[in-house]
């Protein structure tokens, strides 16, 4: 599938592998992933990006991903669905960490496999890169260029999804900023 990504495609997959190493993450994430995109310029997913302010505001998102993080990876949807069944993620979240430490429930930052350099995609890293694909076959274009990335972080079911909606950046919005209002849900303009 690597061989379908655009240059740009390619640069924003090693620079989420950087974005994990500067992290000290044992595995690359969508959350490095779509950090890797803030970074590219020049591309139609950075005017996209922009467009909906999310460059000027990604200390929010940063903030957003380590208070998910912090709740051990629940999406907002989780933890909502879990409050209506009475549980309080935050009373859970509070006590583990006061038994703890603080960040307790977080994922693990480091494992093993972190001396030799590699760092593996997570599976939903890897939904996401598969999804890509799966806009490119729909939209039928030819390869799979950050702009696709993009829809799929939206797309793909997730804290990314949750955090990138909160601010304002869910499928739709993204679609429209990539490829105008008059596009339909397969990005081809409507016959008017």
């Amino acid at each position: 599938m690597f061989e379908r990504f655009t240059r740009g495609a390619r640069a924003t997959v090693k620079g989420a592998v950087a974005q994990a190493e500067r992290a000290g993450a044992a595995s690359v994430t969508e959350e490095h992933l779509l950090l890797a995109l803030l970074e590219q310029d020049g591309s139609r997913a950075s005017f996209a990006l922009a467009s909906l302010g999310l460059p000027r505001r990604r200390a929010s998102l940063e903030a957003a991903f380590t208070e998910a993080r912090r709740r051990g990876g629940l999406t907002r949807a989780d933890t909502e669905a879990l409050a209506e069944i009475g549980i309080d993620i935050g009373a859970v979240v509070s006590r583990v960490e006061g038994a703890h430490g603080e960040g307790a429930l977080a994922a693990g930052r480091t494992d093993r496999r972190w001396w030799s350099g590699h760092r593996p995609f997570t599976p939903g890293a890897k939904s996401v890169l598969e999804r890509s694909l799966r806009i490119v076959l729909g939209r039928g274009d030819r390869s799979i260029g950050e702009e696709h990335l993009l829809l799929a972080l939206t797309a793909t079911p997730g804290t990314t999804a949750d955090v990138l909606a909160e601010h304002g950046a869910s499928y739709a919005t993204v679609h429209r900023a990539l490829y105008g209002p008059e596009a339909d849900g397969q990005g081809h303009a409507k016959a008017g």
